[in-house]
């Protein structure tokens, strides 16, 4: 969901530069803003005891992230934070309240994205509860390419590390590494220097 620049600076928003691997917000914080990213990469992970990273979704530019609490009133689901230098565009939640009710239209608009991201946990948890590493790597990476997520459109390259597709499946970084060997040696992709081709 991206909701025009120029329409956010109409109504206050403001420019934020943020560090590479700066924590922009923490799970379980209140939200006081509606952030979307300009440029860079930011991404939305829950953290157990053992600091380890359950990777919830990538964040790419234009897109909008820790929206929940903006609609629901409950804290931060989970922790943002940037994977290289970056530039986000905040506005104030009441502002963007107010924003919303004036324009149905993307209030609709955070309805669909909701609902999308939604059916993608659903989707994820199917693939993890099916114990199969080959086939949750490979309907993930089928996802993303459908849905021009995470994959470069002009050369299909995965944009994602194999640790962060561990840290989106729940498997083992050293699963990912050997699931993806086997699946370029049946043909199911491309690895050249280090990078992956779907």
């Amino acid at each position: 969901m991206m909701i025009d620049v120029d329409t956010l600076l109409a109504w206050g928003a403001s420019f934020k530069k943020v560090g590479a691997n700066e924590i922009i917000f923490h799970e379980g914080m209140p939200a006081q803003f509606y952030y979307q990213l300009v440029s860079g990469s930011i991404r939305w992970v829950n953290i157990n005891e053992e600091g380890k990273e359950f990777l919830q979704v990538m964040i790419e530019p234009g897109e909008c992230f820790g929206e929940l609490p903006l609609f629901d009133d409950e804290p931060f689901a989970a922790t943002a934070i940037a994977n290289e230098d970056s530039v986000i565009i905040r506005l104030h939640r009441s502002t963007f309240n107010e924003l919303i009710k004036e324009n149905p239209e993307i209030h609709s608009a955070f309805s669909k994205l909701l609902s999308q991201r939604l059916r993608f946990k659903f989707f994820i948890l199917k693939e993890m509860a099916n114990h199969n590493p080959e086939q949750s790597i490979s309907t993930l990476l089928s996802y993303f390419k459908e849905h021009q997520k995470n994959i470069c459109t002009k050369c299909n390259r995965l944009k994602l590390t194999r640790q962060q597709i561990a840290d989106m499946t729940g498997l083992r970084v050293e699963t990912v590494i050997r699931t993806m060997k086997n699946m370029q040696t049946k043909g199911q992709l491309v690895i050249e220097k280090g990078k992956v081709y779907c």
